[in-house]
């Protein structure tokens, strides 16, 4: 019954062609699948908290995130997705191994 209710199962030669390893690993998959929603759940409910969060400013609460951008940079994120780098941390890289070729030098004496 839980193959057909949880699994999406309904061809009934299918069901029972399953072996007991396949059954145990649809049913960790299914609970891992289930776990995640709820893991969605519960990050929209911190994000709904978070956009609303406000900070001092004098004798003002203004909100702590003016701009989407600033409560999720989604230009960032996909970035890292993608594997692309920004360029601040290419110059930076640039510097460092600029700074590490130079091995064996005067270090800093004429």
């Amino acid at each position: 019954m839980s193959a057909i209710r949880y699994l999406d199962m309904v061809d009934f030669r299918s069901i029972e062609r399953m072996t007991l390893y396949e059954y145990e690993i649809r049913m960790t998959a299914f609970r891992l699948k289930s776990l995640d929603q709820l893991n969605k759940i519960h990050e929209q409910a911190w994000a709904n908290q978070q956009v609303q969060a406000t900070k001092k400013i004098g004798k003002k609460e203004v909100p702590y995130f003016n701009t989407y951008k600033k409560f999720f940079d989604f230009e960032k994120y996909e970035k890292q997705v993608l594997g692309i780098e920004e360029k601040q941390n290419l110059t930076l890289k640039s510097l460092l191994i600029k700074a590490n070729s130079k091995k064996g030098g005067n270090h800093g004496k004429s």
